[in-house]
């Protein structure tokens, strides 16, 4: 069997490696044809012919517009490609990554393996663990049209991905694409907006955390976890539970937040800091904003905002008490939007300008925040870099 593999990311050289040397991989970063540590070839995207492989693997974020998926005769996701043992897929605009560590923490003694968008891909998990726990994104649901879970857990779906998808209904309905799939005997917890989507699952539509933990049956005073990461909680909770009967709250209660997302810190004169680099969309930001809403927020925004209107961010913003620090490449149309609803705002441009401006206002009574609503990809090589520096500019401030 011949693989076409377009792109050379992550999950693609895990494909190569596993079945070497039958791969073709093309990459318009390719300036020459060689080959790789395995034997694989790899190849220019113009030397591509669609009629010599048997199966066309496209990376995750390759656009659906490219000329290589136009080409494709036999165009299959990674999820379609390989065989799954039982399997809950993660889904939706925020919350993904937190969700499928939850679970996996839940469900690690009963051999669970982690995977998907999370940075683990499927070609490198056991195809003979019971259970396989998939971080599954928008990308990766647009070619993926066989396969299914058993149970997918899906978050609310907000604006986001605009310039990939072309449209939210486009973004909307890759996120919905499972369902369509699902067999009887499935289950799936869904946003109260999508429980009447067609599908032989049995579908659980929830309104908010509160919602879902009195359809489960959990008891969500004993959960210490704070919102946003409540309604993560109690999504894997839910999914151990359908599996299993069981929903460790003593457990889930034990978990530890990743770093850089809402992760709060004081520097040397006491002030509040928060890194919240991990909002890469105006969402993620709006509960960032939700959990300081009593304090004086200094916020620095700004970067690849992915083509979405910023009008309900900025709307959402009014009654709060926030100075915006703008950087990025969307930085003027920040300004822009701040100028049209009164928000006092600063071109900054980068971070380190950022970090200057806010140290010369913030007080104790305040929270310096970095909850960017934008990728991070036109400043930085990826969200963990940009907050990575921000606390380090912080540490060196006097």
């Amino acid at each position: 069997m011949i693989i076409s593999i377009f792109g050379y990311g992550i999950t693609a050289k895990a494909i190569a490696k596993r079945f070497a040397p039958n791969c073709l991989i093309y990459d318009d970063k390719f300036k020459e044809n060689s080959r790789d540590e395995f034997g694989n070839r790899l190849l220019m995207s113009d030397s591509y012919d669609a009629d010599i492989s048997d199966v066309d693997i496209p990376s995750p974020g390759f656009l659906p517009n490219h000329k290589l998926i136009k080409k494709a005769k036999h165009l299959t996701s990674e999820y379609d490609f390989f065989e799954m043992p039982p399997s809950v897929w993660i889904s939706g605009t925020n919350g993904k990554t937190t969700t499928t560590q939850m679970l996996k923490y839940l469900l690690a003694s009963r051999g669970a393996a982690e995977g998907g968008n999370i940075g683990n891909p499927l070609a490198n998990l056991d195809k003979n663990a019971p259970l396989w726990i998939l971080e599954t994104s928008s990308f990766t649901l647009h070619y993926t049209n066989r396969a299914a879970p058993e149970i997918y857990l899906l978050l609310p779906v907000r604006p986001d991905h605009i310039n990939w998808h072309g449209s939210f209904e486009e973004y909307e309905k890759a996120k919905l694409k499972p369902l369509l799939a699902m067999k009887e005997g499935s289950a799936a917890i869904v946003p109260k907006e999508y429980a009447d989507t067609a599908t032989k699952a049995m579908l659980i539509g929830y309104e908010n955390s509160a919602d879902l933990a009195e359809k489960m049956g959990i008891d969500i005073d004993k959960i210490n976890i704070k919102e946003p990461f409540l309604l993560d909680a109690l999504l894997a909770l839910s999914a151990a539970k359908i599996l299993f009967d069981e929903a460790d709250i003593d457990k889930i209660n034990a978990f530890k937040i990743d770093r850089h997302k809402l992760e709060e810190f004081h520097d040397k004169h006491g002030r509040l800091w928060v890194n919240d680099t991990k909002g890469t969309n105006i969402d993620a930001t709006i509960e960032a904003l939700k959990r300081y809403r009593d304090k004086k927020i200094l916020i620095i925004l700004g970067g690849d905002d992915k083509g979405v209107d910023l009008t309900r961010f900025f709307e959402f913003m009014k009654p709060f008490d926030i100075e915006i620090f703008a950087i990025g490449s969307n930085a003027k149309k920040i300004m822009e939007f701040a100028a049209k609803t009164g928000k006092s705002a600063h071109e900054c441009k980068t971070l380190d300008v950022g970090v200057k401006e806010i140290d010369k206002r913030l007080d104790k009574n305040g929270v310096g925040l970095l909850s960017p609503a934008a990728a991070s990809l036109d400043q930085f090589s990826s969200y963990i870099e940009r907050g990575e520096l921000f606390v380090s500019l912080i540490k060196a401030l006097d």
